[in-house]
């Protein structure tokens, strides 16, 4: 049967469907049409026969049908549009509204109704999310970014430096409508705020000592920048991930780090001896003072007393010079003879020399000291005075018993 057949698709003893009636060709699109206007109309007209004066002798769908069929379409469509308009904000976001691209309001957490596209639109903004941004590297610090990661220090050295900076949004408005892309403006901002703290520090001091400083003064300049510019971020952190010299030069730093340990060892080891030998050195220097001083205070106190004692001994003088003769010479003597132990003596030129040996005679002296009852028993003889005449006969006459 050929398909320009009028009869082709529909029920008859010619039609594909064969004898049976059964339903086995494509459906027509022309019952289909008027099926589905005789459905409209009995929702909302009511009932009606089919073949009435309004359908068309075609077999077609009339002005009337067509027209209600469109209506409903048109409610359907306006439904659908009003109802896009509804949207949520969970908690811990904001809704921003735009009119016609210009701000209108700021919504709350809940389910929010706006004029649907293109009157309005909306843009919502996460405020407890955490954002992370990556200057010098990506997701790992081994895989870096030379052009962000090299910065210049203050003393004109070029420092390796890789940080993260987290951050959040404080104020949904600035964030989407003072910078036309916050996070790469975030990003610029690390980068300059952390390259003018490196500017100002030294290369030792970066790697080796203030790396929590220098985060915190950089953490300090991001976020006054980021309030000048009013970018609705608020900076929480700044971490340093990693800071050394460039691959270049690394060998050659290792170098001068260990020539600068050696120098501070050896300057350590310099002070330990400066501390043990310059305490001992001032006390000495401290003791031979205290000598001198205690040395010249004894010449001057003895000088003293010997000018005292001559004063003394030339008054008794002028009183009795005899007298104060033989007790100088008596004393000169007693001191002479306390230290020796053997003396020669010559008596008047005789030739014969008296030999005294004190040494035997303290010797038998030391042997036999008298007690303190002994010497308190023995009665106390009279010492007469004798005058120099008596004690030379004395002498003679032990020399002669001798």
């Amino acid at each position: 049967m050929s398909l320009n057949d009028p009869n082709w698709g529909r029920g008859g003893p010619r039609g594909p469907q064969g004898p049976g009636g059964g339903n086995q060709g494509p459906p027509d699109l022309d019952e289909l049409w008027r099926n589905f206007n005789r459905k409209l109309n009995e929702m909302f007209r009511g009932r009606r026969g089919g073949g009435g004066a309004d359908e068309p002798p075609g077999g077609g769908p009339s002005a009337k049908a067509f027209g209600g069929g469109a209506g409903v379409l048109v409610a359907l469509v306006l439904a659908v549009w009003l109802a896009s308009g509804f949207y949520i904000v969970v908690e811990g976001q904001r809704g921003v509204v735009l009119t016609f691209g210009k701000l209108s309001e700021e919504t709350q957490p809940g389910l929010r109704w706006r004029m649907p596209w293109p009157i309005q639109s909306h843009e919502i903004v996460n405020l407890q999310q955490v954002r992370t941004i990556e200057v010098g590297y990506r997701n790992n610090v081994r895989t870096k970014v030379l052009k962000e990661s090299l910065m210049l220090t203050d003393d004109e050295n070029i420092v390796d430096l890789q940080f993260a900076v987290q951050f959040t949004v404080k104020d949904a408005r600035d964030y989407v409508f003072n910078v036309r892309r916050p996070d790469e403006t975030a990003m610029q901002i690390a980068e300059s705020a952390m390259r003018e703290v490196i500017g100002k520090s030294r290369m030792d001091a970066i790697l080796y000592e203030t790396q929590v400083d220098i985060a915190n003064r950089a953490h300090e300049l991001m976020q006054s920048i980021h309030d000048r510019y009013g970018t609705g971020i608020q900076v929480s952190t700044v971490t340093i991930q990693n800071a050394q010299p460039p691959e270049q030069v690394q060998a050659a730093f290792d170098d001068a780090v260990k020539a600068g340990q050696d120098r501070e060892r050896q300057k350590n080891e310099g002070q330990a001896y400066a501390n043990d030998v310059i305490p001992r050195a001032r006390g000495a220097a401290s003791r031979l003072g205290q000598e001198a001083e205690g040395y010249k205070q004894r010449v001057i106190a003895n000088a003293e007393g010997d000018a005292s004692r001559f004063q003394q001994v030339l008054a008794e003088y002028a009183k009795a010079p005899a007298v104060t003769r033989e007790r100088i010479y008596i004393e000169t003597m007693q001191q002479v003879l306390a230290s020796t132990s053997k003396i020669m003596m010559d008596y008047r030129g005789a030739g014969n020399l008296l030999y005294l040996p004190l040494d035997k005679i303290m010797q038998q002296a030391g042997a036999a000291p008298l007690t303190d009852a002994q010497s308190s028993q023995r009665p106390s003889e009279p010492t007469p005075d004798l005058g120099p005449r008596s004690r030379e006969s004395l002498r003679g006459r032990e020399r002669g018993e001798r």
